[in-house]
């Protein structure tokens, strides 16, 4: 159907429930589960009414994405990368699930949202969710619908906007919010978040636990197609933000996951793995032959942890081929859990398209961060910025960007925020930090002119006078320089065209004390910014024009794929 028709359709209906009304008949209500709230503002609002005919906004964010896993997403391949913009350097600022995820709810750096961390006393319980990207774009005319996971602790914690328990809650904005649930322990309901086999939703403010055996990415496209299907037969356009766990780890344990796996000086460490439906296990074991982060060798790229500050080789694995098989498991493991999310992402653009709606729909797939696996011998683990944790995958698709292309120019968790509502044409729930790259996605790609700020908690110990809140770890990141300070007084420095594996740290170099200099004045400016600040212009030297950020991405990946294949 195409969307005129769907949209005559809809207008139609309108008609007809507003004779209704006026004679005393009232309407049926949505199908179970569906979001009874407050009127739409395109029914009231010309402003609102005006936007109607603007486009779609489907936002699919998986969870631990690296780039490298792309590989096993055909469906993405083929239907968005071959079909859209790939995007080369897309970065999540702080690489952990909580935060990063909060940063694209409200466009904003963690140390301004302030959700530091997943565990108490940060986590969803320090999450303000009153005005988030869903305010925005339902107050533009937008429907808004929401699937799968939120931030780590919704469902067990209190919601700080309520007060109360979040397993019943739902945030301001979302028309229709069919959420996962951390277990709360109260034995109302068995499943939880992180149960691939056993996942309890927040359908609306009723709890579902009636999926228990079904495999959680299954269960969340079939909701994503029946969202978008009843979104279709709308006036208005719609915006879903639909989240998949994979592949982050979750339950239940498995025979052949990793187990009691241990250093060679018998340190532990841990290897989590996701779960997965029988039918596609093994099937990426012929093609996987080692892990991600080792090299072709099948060996640690870095063996000499040397030039890394004290706090990174503190938290070094001293991985030996035990702690390599078991990286070796988690990885393919980890391929099979996208797989499945792959052919449930297709499910949901084949109704995108069945409905007409996909000619007028802005598509985007992300991650929340990446991960490392084994890189610098740091284990399974995110947080540190290190290209593996915080690149993510971005593939963008819609109207006027069938092209195919692969784009280079920066693009962080707050810039795709502002895009978003760029697109919409609504206003920021927050002062924004990020960039839209609207006009840059239709348009080309514009050079790398403003840092990205790295944060993160728990990375370094001690005290030191610039650091004056939470953060353990500051960084910037140019197109060519990743520069970071911890509050113990290291850091690090890496020259990503000389050094794309962050192998040799040059953070005391003589011969890059200009650079490093440079990086310091910035890294003052925009260490703590806030709005307009975060948007500071790099200096000469160490912005980048677009010819000259593409040769540094190329060069990036050219040696990324000899040293890791």
């Amino acid at each position: 159907m195409v969307r005129s028709k769907t949209r005559l359709l809809a207008v139609l209906v309108a008609l007809v429930v507003a004779l209704a009304l006026a004679s005393g008949i009232t309407a049926p209500a949505e199908d179970v589960g569906a979001s009874a709230a407050t009127p739409d503002p395109a029914a009231t609002d010309p402003a609102a009414r005006a936007a109607a005919s603007g486009l779609n906004v489907v936002v699919v964010m998986a969870d631990d994405m690296r780039v490298d896993d792309l590989a096993y997403a055909p469906n993405l391949r083929r239907l968005v990368a071959r079909r859209g913009l790939t995007y080369e350097n897309s970065f999540s600022p702080y690489p952990l699930c909580c935060p990063a995820r909060a940063s694209f709810l409200t466009g904003r750096y963690a140390h301004n949202h302030r959700v530091y961390h997943h565990d108490k006393p940060w986590g969803y319980q320090s999450f303000d969710d009153s005005r988030t990207l869903a305010t925005s774009l339902r107050a533009a005319g937008y429907r808004t619908g929401f699937i799968g996971k939120y931030l780590n602790g919704y469902g067990r914690d209190r919601s700080r906007v309520s007060g109360q328990q979040s397993a019943r809650y739902v945030p301001r904005g979302w028309h229709d919010w069919r959420a996962a649930i951390e277990n709360d322990g109260s034995g109302r309901y068995s499943g939880g978040t992180y149960g691939y086999f056993n996942t309890a939703f927040n359908m609306n403010g009723r709890i579902v636990d009636s999926y228990r055996g079904r495999y959680q990415s299954d269960v969340i496209g079939d909701l994503s197609v029946g969202m978008a299907r009843r979104f279709a037969a709308r006036p208005s356009p719609f915006f879903m933000y639909v989240n998949y766990v994979a592949p982050h780890h979750g339950a239940p344990w498995e025979p052949d996951d990793p187990r009691g796996v241990r250093g060679t000086t018998g340190k532990r460490i841990k290897v989590k793995t996701p779960a997965r439906p029988q039918w596609v296990k093994g099937r990426f074991d012929k093609r996987i032959r080692r892990a991600a982060g080792l090299a072709r060798t099948g060996n640690a790229v870095e063996r000499d942890l040397s030039d890394k500050p004290r706090s990174v080789r503190r938290a070094r694995m001293h991985a030996g081929s035990q702690a390599y098989r078991a990286y070796l498991e988690a990885t393919r493991q980890r391929a099979e859990a996208v797989f499945v999310m792959d052919r449930n992402i297709a499910r949901l653009v084949a109704e995108l398209k069945r409905s007409g709606e996909w000619a007028r729909t802005v598509f985007v797939f992300t991650s929340d961060n990446g991960l490392i696996i084994g890189e610098h011998d740091l284990g399974l683990t995110k947080i540190w910025a290190h290209e593996p944790s915080l690149r993510v995958p971005l593939l963008v698709t819609g109207p006027g960007m069938r092209s195919g292309q692969r784009r280079y120019d920066p693009v962080s968790t707050m810039d795709l925020t502002a895009t978003i509502l760029d697109v919409a044409g609504a206003e920021p729930p927050r002062t924004p930090d990020g960039t839209s790259r609207w006009p840059a996605m239709r348009g080309g790609d514009q050079g790398w002119s403003t840092p990205i700020v790295t944060e993160a908690i728990s990375t370094a110990r001690g005290s030191h006078p610039l650091f004056t809140d939470r953060r353990s770890s500051i960084g910037i990141r140019t197109s060519r320089y990743s520069y970071t300070r911890y509050r113990d007084g290291g850091g690090e420095l890496y020259d990503l065209l000389r050094d794309p594996r962050q192998d040799r740290n040059v953070y005391r170099s003589a011969a890059y004390a200009d650079v490093r200099a440079q990086l310091a004045g910035v890294w003052t400016q925009v260490k703590s910014c806030r709005g307009e600040t975060c948007r500071t212009p790099l200096p000469d030297g160490l912005a980048a024009t677009p010819g000259q950020n593409r040769a540094t991405t190329a060069a990036y990946w050219k040696a990324i794929r000899a040293a890791y294949g």
